[in-house]
């Protein structure tokens, strides 16, 4: 699996998986570029948090116009945690899906996220794409599979033609959580502090090895080296802002 590129300060991350794929705008935001206040400071991307709606407005206006798109281009959802997933024929906001896919030009599919996992993958033969939003309940959950089953069934798209980003997340050794949600992963996914009884899951991990069961190969499948805990300078983290934060973006369409 590629890893990423090392951090410079900036609005977004375009993922080396795709950097070549001329026709495609892949991103993922950082905290960085925005006019938001703390504890929201500063690109918060995020409609459903307590920031102002003008400061997420202009955030959002920044963040598209620096790779090359306009928000109205983005179709999204109100997150819930679950396994739902939505073939977006057109731009909006929708609600209840946690997955989304599109094979329509012009159109980005996105998902928020500040600590849960965000995957993008590209299907270079069907020209198809999909945005996820994973977090432990959505891995254990496996949308990972579910989505790209979505895509063989909609857009007829295979693991060997698939490309794909795990993104920045929650690191294993912050994400501990009790043996309720640990009872959820294999043991390859998981780590137990003997001391504590508490666990440690490894979201990117567990939704690589569903990536790749479903016959994505490794070496098109990238991973993101950063953390949203450890490294919350450059993003945003619920957890460790104790849920008071802002929100990024990680979002994917083929041009028109």
């Amino acid at each position: 699996m590629a890893l990423s590129v090392a951090y410079s300060e900036t609005s977004y991350r375009i993922p080396t998986v795709f950097a070549d794929v001329k026709n495609l705008i892949a991103a993922e935001s950082t905290r960085h570029g925005g006019v938001s206040r703390a504890p929201f400071a500063s690109l918060n991307l995020g409609i459903n948090t307590a920031d102002l709606p003008g400061h997420v407005d202009e955030n959002r206006r920044r963040f598209f116009a620096a790779i090359d798109a306009n928000a109205d281009q983005l179709a999204s959802s109100y997150q819930v945690h679950g396994t739902e997933v939505l073939n977006a024929n057109e731009a909006g906001r929708y609600e209840g899906y946690d997955a989304l896919i599109t094979n329509k030009p012009g159109i980005l599919v996105g998902v928020t996220v500040a600590d849960c996992v965000p995957i993008l993958i590209y299907d270079a033969k069907q020209q198809a794409v999909a945005a996820i939003h994973a977090g432990w309940r959505g891995t254990a959950g496996q949308i990972v599979t579910k989505t790209l089953a979505r895509m063989q069934t909609e857009f007829g798209s295979r693991g060997g033609d698939c490309f794909a980003y795990i993104g920045t997340c929650i690191d294993e050794c912050s994400f501990e959580v009790g043996p309720e949600v640990a009872n959820q992963f294999e043991p390859a996914f998981k780590r137990e502090d003997e001391t504590t009884g508490k666990y440690f899951i490894d979201l990117k991990k567990a939704n690589a090895q569903l990536l790749i069961k479903f016959g994505i190969p490794v070496a098109q499948i990238e991973i993101s080296p950063f953390s949203t805990a450890i490294n919350n300078n450059d993003y945003f983290s619920y957890r460790v802002e104790n849920g008071n934060t802002g929100r990024m973006l990680a979002v994917i369409g083929i041009k028109l």
